[in-house]
């Protein structure tokens, strides 16, 4: 708990000094979430396993906290970028990609563990962070659809072999929205007033209105710029954790079930704990509710990267070099 609480508290720290107070503290909080996090993850080994039947009751703390602390961090630093003579352009720029990034990175990580929490408003605090970004129908999409055909070829969130990011950002995007859209119009019928998505589309343009009171025209416009990049992020890391990776279409129609060869995942000891442990895709598959202190992560039965998530996310945009390192190690799986 000291690890996760340490990386992800500093990196909200960081960024807020960033946005408060400009200076060198733009430039400190990009470097410590990219280039700090990428020489971690070399210096130190992987971090083994959480001891079996572990409880970490601070795990759940950590991760509510980290929730409320979004929309500060966040909505702070669209009125930085916003208001005018507080940042020059340069540190903007840094301020702005280290923003983004921490958006992407740890607040889009949490939201995630949290949308799979017991309790109703730990995962409407979720769905709250997933919406600020104009991302809420993702809750119900990686619920509702994502979990059940994960690793399928009707899954919009599943990338297929030979298939470039550029071509699954868009499917991913849009499928997700409508199939998330269709499976909870099945559980909530034409009732408005329960139906998630009127909660989506009505928080989301209370984001946007919130980041124009804020800080005008430009706070809206920075606030969708930085939601688009955040968004990106997400749609990478899906890209990522299931890339070529199918599951077996059985003799009765049905898929196999979902098991540990069917999700990418990387043992890297910082830039897992900046993510919590969403490297450990495989086992949060197998077994969704189980928090994220908890994941356990087996080299011999899971698929593993070649390099830490924020690193292949940057392979991720050039397919001819993703086809190059990505493309023999999904087959080999496959056979």
């Amino acid at each position: 708990m000291i690890r996760f609480a340490t990386i992800t508290l500093s990196a909200a720290v960081f960024v807020l000094l960033a946005a408060l107070f400009g200076g060198i503290w733009p430039g400190i909080a990009l470097f410590y979430i990219t280039a700090f996090s990428f020489f971690m993850d070399k210096l130190i080994a992987a971090t083994p396993d959480a001891p079996e039947g572990s409880e970490f009751p601070a795990g759940k703390t950590l991760s509510t906290v980290l929730g409320l602390l979004h929309f500060p961090v966040f909505f702070g630093g669209i009125v930085a970028l916003a208001v005018p003579g507080h940042l020059d352009t340069v540190n903007k720029i840094l301020l702005f990609i280290a923003l983004s990034l921490f958006v992407g990175q740890v607040s889009n990580s949490n939201a995630h563990e949290l949308i799979h929490r017991s309790s109703r408003w730990v995962r409407r605090l979720g769905a709250a962070v997933y919406t600020s970004i104009l991302f809420g129908h993702h809750t119900s999409g990686h619920l509702r659809v994502h979990h059940v055909q994960a690793a399928t070829y009707p899954d919009p969130n599943s990338a297929r072999m030979g298939e470039t990011f550029y071509h699954f950002l868009f499917r991913a995007w849009m499928g997700s929205f409508c199939m998330g859209r269709e499976a909870e119009t099945k559980r909530y019928g034409r009732d408005l007033k329960r139906h998630p998505y009127t909660w989506y589309v009505l928080g989301g343009a209370a984001s946007v209105l919130l980041a124009a009171l804020l800080a005008g025209w430009q706070g809206a416009l920075w606030m969708l710029a930085t939601s688009t990049y955040a968004q990106v992020q997400l749609l990478l890391s899906d890209y990522i954790l299931h890339y070529g990776l199918q599951r077996k279409l059985l003799e009765n129609g049905k898929f196999e079930p979902v098991g540990p060869r069917h999700s990418w995942n990387t043992p890297h000891w910082f830039s897992s704990a900046i993510m919590l442990n969403a490297s450990r895709h495989s086992d949060h598959h197998a077994h969704p509710t189980r928090p994220y202190t908890q994941l356990r992560l087996d080299t011999d039965t899971m698929p593993i990267l070649p390099f830490p998530i924020p690193a292949m996310a940057v392979i991720a945009f050039w397919p001819k070099l993703w086809f190059r390192v990505m493309n023999r190690r999904a087959k080999a799986w496959a056979a």
